[in-house]
Formats: C-alpha cells, sequence, structure tokens
C-alpha cells in the first residue's frame, strides 16, 4: 500500500451508456431536416480537454480569467454566506477552480467533503486523487455521472455548495435550463446554495474574438469532435475540409459554434451504416453559448424555486452568482 489518500468512486454512466448516447445524437443530430447538429459533450476527448485546456490561455478567452478573479476576489464571502461543509461542483474536469473554493471552505472551517461530478472518468479519477494529496483529511467523493441526467444522485451528506461554473449553463438552450434549474431546487435542501458562472451580453466583436482566436485553437477544438465521430463511430470525415465559424445570434443573445463544409461532399458513418451528405457552405452547429443579463438571469432562477442571494460582476463582463432556495 502506497499510504496516500483515495477518493471513493461512484459510477453512474459507463462507457457502453456514452456511446450509446453518441449514437443517438449523430443519427438524431446528423439527420436532421432541418439543419445538422451535435451537442458540444462530445468535443472532450483526451484531445478535446487538452484543447480546451489551452483556449482558456489564450488572450481572447476572457471568460476564463475573469472568472477566476471573481472567485479569488469573493471565495471567502461565498464561504462564510453558504456557511457548506460540501463542495459539489457539476462538471469538474480538472477541479482547478475548485481549490479557490476549498481554501475558502477549509479557512471558515466548515469543509468537511468534495464532490467532483463529470462524465470523463480518467480525467475525474486523475484529478480526484491530486486532491486528496493536497488536501490531507478531506473526504473526496468522485461521480462519474451527467450532470443532466443525475441530479437527483449528488450525495447529499451535509450541507451543500453546489458550484456550476465556466459558463457552462450557456451550453444549454433555454427548454433544458428550465429544467435543468427546476431539478436542481428539487434536490436542494433549506440552506444549501447554488454558485453559478455565466457570461454577459457585450460588445458582438469580443463575443466572437472569443469563439475563434486568432490562433486557431477554438478552431482546431471544433473540428476534433470530427476526429471523435472517426474514431468512436468509423466515420470517415475529412477535418480539413470542413471551416470552423463562430458568429452571435443577436436575436436569441447566444454564440453558435459551426462547421461549414468547403465543398459538395458525403460521408459515410460506418458503424451506423449510414451516409451523410453535406452541400458546399452547409454548416454543422456543434456549440451554442448563452449569453445573459443579470436581469435575464435572476427571473429564470426565480422561476425554478431559486432566489439570488449575491450576484458579482467582473469588468470583463462575466457574472458569478450565488441562489438558494426560495422555501
Amino acid at each position: 500500500m502506497s499510504g496516500q489518500p483515495e477518493p471513493s468512486i461512484e459510477v453512474h454512466l459507463k462507457e457502453g451508456d456514452l456511446q450509446a448516447a453518441l449514437t443517438q445524437d449523430v443519427l438524431r443530430g446528423l439527420q436532421d431536416p432541418e439543419g445538422k447538429w451535435l451537442p458540444p459533450v462530445w468535443f472532450y476527448d483526451d484531445r478535446g480537454s487538452e484543447l480546451f485546456d489551452e483556449i482558456t490561455r489564450i488572450p481572447e478567452y476572457y471568460l476564463y480569467r475573469a472568472e477566476r478573479r471573481l472567485l479569488e476576489a469573493h471565495a471567502d464571502e461565498i464561504a462564510e454566506i453558504s456557511q457548506a461543509e460540501v463542495l459539489v461542483e457539476l462538471g469538474a474536469g480538472t477541479c482547478e477552480k475548485s481549490r479557490i473554493l476549498l481554501d475558502a471552505m477549509r479557512r471558515s472551517g466548515s469543509l468537511e467533503t468534495y464532490v467532483p461530478l463529470d462524465v470523463s472518468d480518467t480525467t475525474l479519477l486523475n484529478a480526484a486523487m491530486s486532491i486528496c494529496e493536497e488536501y490531507p483529511g478531506l473526504d473526496v467523493h468522485a461521480v462519474v455521472a451527467d450532470f443532466i441526467l443525475h441530479v437527483d444522485r449528488i450525495p447529499a451528506n451535509g450541507r451543500r455548495l453546489i458550484a456550476f461554473l465556466g459558463s457552462t449553463i450557456g451550453n444549454l438552450g433555454p427548454d433544458q435550463r428550465k429544467r435543468f434549474f427546476f431539478d436542481l431546487d428539487c434536490v436542494m435542501r433549506a440552506g444549501e446554495h447554488l454558485l453559478l458562472g455565466a457570461d454577459l451580453v457585450k460588445d458582438v466583436s469580443r463575443l466572437v474574438a472569443a469563439y475563434d482566436d486568432a490562433k486557431g485553437v477554438t478552431a482546431e477544438f471544433n473540428k476534433n469532435v470530427l476526429n471523435v465521430l472517426n474514431r468512436e463511430l468509423g466515420a470517415d470525415f475529412d477535418p480539413s475540409q470542413f471551416e470552423h465559424v463562430a458568429i452571435y445570434n443577436e436575436k436569441s443573445s447566444h454564440i453558435e459554434m459551426r462547421l461549414r463544409s468547403l465543398l459538395d461532399q458525403t460521408v459515410f458513418i460506418k458503424q451506423l451504416g449510414i451516409e451523410v451528405p453535406f452541400d458546399r457552405g452547409e454548416d454543422l452547429l456543434t456549440e451554442t453559448s448563452a449569453k445573459f443579463t443579470r436581469e435575464a438571469l435572476e427571473s429564470e432562477l426565480f422561476a425554478a424555486g431559486l432566489v439570488v442571494k449575491r450576484m458579482w460582476e467582473d469588468a470583463e463582463g462575466f457574472l458569478l452568482t450565488l441562489a438558494a432556495p426560495y422555501c
């Protein structure tokens, strides 16, 4: 035995579940007569995760640094208000920002347990092991799950602060957000809090640049989803025959990331036995990222039963919101 502390692990999502979900999404999304689409969850294989980590460090991508500044400035206040004993992080990834909250909760004297939740068991386990080593005595309970499907599986031992950071909430459409907030409210108890990171509406040129950087890292990240389909489903996409496009939809207040076909082509997906035709100039929608106003976000939360306790806004137009059930 190494003597090193180890996290406990709870698995609600297995490899076969992910393969089945990918198959369903591809069949629905690439054959949708109203326009081809894929959900952004499929960006994040090992290479996609590496590329996103690189994206967080490029100059145009203000979201990461703005949220981090807010956490560093207000983590102690968040810990004091929430008095949480358990930090739950949805979509935890490498748990990098979690450390700011963990440090503040430890300073407040309330911290007992950390619950990172993500779909990638390998990334999650590695991150959870690191947290165990860095925070001796902390109970680390990793949960392999989908934060949309398995909200009701979040461990409920102790008063919780549920963190949903990185503006991931923006990847959910209005109906999905409504359901997600409602489901969260249903599992949260009196005295518990939600900490939400969300990007605000701002100058269009700044928004678009954050999703179409000069180095082309975001373009590579976007095209990587085609490599995922090639590997997992035996597709024969040629990523070089697609162009990365980022546009701001002012009517819906969201950024759209698209892959635009550079020529007439047909892609064969071997494991599904289907051919997918693309016309020259036809788009495959791979991500939407909603941008909020403070008032609109507060209204969405309230409609689901969550009352805003604090809002902190960064100079670059990013918002941290602390909310709690109103019953």
